[in-house]
């Protein structure tokens, strides 16, 4: 089965000596990167290749490890460099096998660095390994690479820990989340799917619907539900989220507004407004300096006189 290597390209405002200790030091290089929870190197037995052993936590308390070995390489005249690398597992649980790639820095100038990076793998299990591999663990796999490079900008340009990145970028995606949830929650169950359970006798006593209730109680479900909706394209809007947080006093007020007693109840408007409003106001917080995997270019950019090529030849590093 035909398979194209995973391709990562970025440019990154920083100087080739700090990219370069970011991405070869291990400890460094195990905080920003998904693909490896833990990278260890093992000592030197010849001055060009460096062995290493990795370990993924993959949740649920189970883990793949595995082996590699990395040679490097500067230009003599450009000082552009390059990391080639060996890579596999013998655990019979790991969908990859064995694999090989190469990280190339290529020195902008005043631009940064152009970090880039190709690797492709073997599969195990047959045909039902290729398969799982092309329709979901490749594409996952390569936006986990492009993420994770995204991350190293952060880092490299802003002196952003990804440790701090990670944890906005959950806090982030948890309120965003809570807030389609309950936008689409409140649209659909109370006002489309059960209006009888009391939003359409609300909407009779505040008398400004004119008789056209179920019609007005319909409009503002769908509506609703689109405000959920677009949560996921403008998350990273702010004033997206003070647009909801008015939309919401102005619910919250309209329900208070017309049956004072509702915010005696257990859960009332006041708790459900307020708690979507503590959600936009996380989200709202968190939506800056977010990485990104659609950030990176995915496919090598076209080079006049130079093949596109594929990768890392069997040469480029004897194990």
């Amino acid at each position: 089965m035909k398979r194209n290597p995973i391709y990562v390209e970025l440019d990154i405002k920083t100087d080739m000596d700090k990219l370069w200790t970011l991405t070869q030091r291990p400890e460094l290089h195990q905080q920003w990167d998904l693909r490896f929870s833990e990278i260890h190197y093992l000592p030197e037995a010849d001055s060009d290749i460096q062995r290493f052993l990795y370990r993924t936590r993959i949740g649920f308390g189970l883990e793949v490890t595995g082996a590699g070995a990395t040679k490097t390489a500067v230009h003599p005249k450009t000082g552009n460099r390059i990391s080639v690398l060996r890579f596999g597992s013998d655990q019979r649980s790991s969908l990859i096998r064995e694999g090989s790639g190469y990280w190339k820095y290529a020195d902008k100038g005043s631009g940064g660095i152009s970090f880039s990076t190709q690797y492709d793998y073997k599969t195990r299990f047959g045909m039902a390994g290729a398969w799982f591999d092309r329709l979901l663990f490749r594409p996952i796999f390569g936006a986990a690479t492009a993420w994770s490079f995204d991350v190293l900008r952060l880092w490299a340009e802003k002196d952003i820990p990804p440790s701090a990145t990670i944890q906005k970028a959950l806090i982030h995606a948890l309120s965003a989340l809570m807030l389609v949830i309950l936008w689409c929650y409140e649209g659909l169950v109370p006002k489309l799917l059960f209006p009888e359970a009391g939003e359409l006798d609300l909407l009779r006593q505040s008398g400004l619907a004119g008789g056209q209730e179920g019609l007005v109680l319909t409009l503002l479900g769908i509506t609703e539900i689109g405000v959920g909706l677009l949560t996921l394209l403008f998350h990273k809007s702010r004033l997206w989220y003070r647009l909801q947080i008015l939309l919401l006093t102005i619910l919250m007020l309209g329900a208070w507004i017309t049956d004072p007693e509702l915010m005696k109840a257990p859960f009332n408007p006041l708790t459900l407004s307020g708690s979507m409003m503590g959600f936009c106001l996380m989200a709202s917080l968190s939506a800056s300096d977010l990485p990104s995997a659609y950030r990176p270019a995915r496919r090598r950019r076209p080079v006049r006189g130079h093949t596109s090529g594929k990768g890392v030849n069997d040469h480029d590093l004897d194990l």
